[in-house]
């Protein structure tokens, strides 16, 4: 293992585990002598050959031992080990043409790519933060954010979860947006680290606002309705906002509220 990563967090499943690793990417410097009029003091110049980059750089490195695992397609930097790849479709994904509204109106690939077996994957470097977790039942289930999604222990059901709602089909979010259901651990892409995630509980007795862009993941048992904030065209027009997510019954909410302070 390099040395000019470190591992920040990890997460495991049956035969899966999930790692993240941060590193810096240092910037290299040359140095050419200078003419002695250009200096009194006969000091060469830094040329920097590419700029510095903040130790904000993170990637996930995926250890197969015997297990399996769904990873988002294009994520994959290199591999190596004993694996076994292929293409896996999300249920409810539908034929041709289906799946092509679906990765048009929710910004999610209609596909994951499966990897098997025993080795290593490791993903495409990002600046986005990882968040890693697990759900305990086969019963549980999160819908994500659109391009949330980024990796999963296979085990787990990835499908799309579809709006039935005019206000669904109009909202920035798309159409359609990834559903995770099962027991297993999972990894989702966010953009704002782990520790400046909110988490609302809602107890069945009030409900929970929130514009749509805030919005990370969700229990998929909530009731949600996405429409204006304040009924009416022109009210809708005046309250400055677009649509927003209402929250009913019983479940958690994650949000970013600080994603937009860049």
């Amino acid at each position: 293992m390099s040395d000019f990563r470190t591992r920040i967090d990890e997460q495991a499943s049956a035969g899966v585990r999930f790692e993240v690793y941060q590193f810096e990417r240092k910037s290299h410097v040359l140095t050419m002598p200078m003419p002695s009029t250009a200096s009194s003091d006969g000091s060469a110049p830094v040329i920097h050959l590419h700029p510095p980059h903040a130790a904000t750089a993170r990637q996930v490195r995926i250890v197969l031992e015997g297990g399996a695992a769904l990873l988002e397609p294009g994520a994959l930097q290199y591999a190596h080990g004993k694996l076994q790849v292929e293409m896996q479709k999300n249920a409810g994904a539908g034929g041709f043409f289906s799946r092509a509204i679906t990765s048009a109106g929710s910004g999610e690939s209609a596909f994951a790519t499966r990897y098997a077996g025993y080795g290593e994957v490791w993903t495409e470097v990002t600046t986005k933060h990882f968040i890693l977790a697990a759900m305990d039942g086969p019963q549980d289930s999160l819908i994500l954010d659109d391009g949330a999604f980024y990796a999963c222990d296979a085990n787990v059901a990835l499908s799309t979860h579809i709006h039935r709602s005019v206000q669904g089909i109009l909202s920035g979010n798309g159409l359609m947006q990834p559903k995770l259901t099962g027991a297993g651990a999972f990894v989702v892409e966010s953009p704002v680290p782990a520790d400046e995630v909110e988490v609302v509980e809602l107890d069945g007795q009030k409900e929970l606002i929130v514009d749509g862009d805030l919005m990370l993941m969700y229990s998929a048992g909530l009731q949600v309705e996405l429409r204006p904030l304040v009924r009416g065209l022109r009210n809708a027009w005046r309250s400055g906002e677009g649509l927003v997510y209402v929250f009913r019954g019983h479940g958690t909410v994650w949000l970013t509220p600080t994603m937009r302070l860049g």
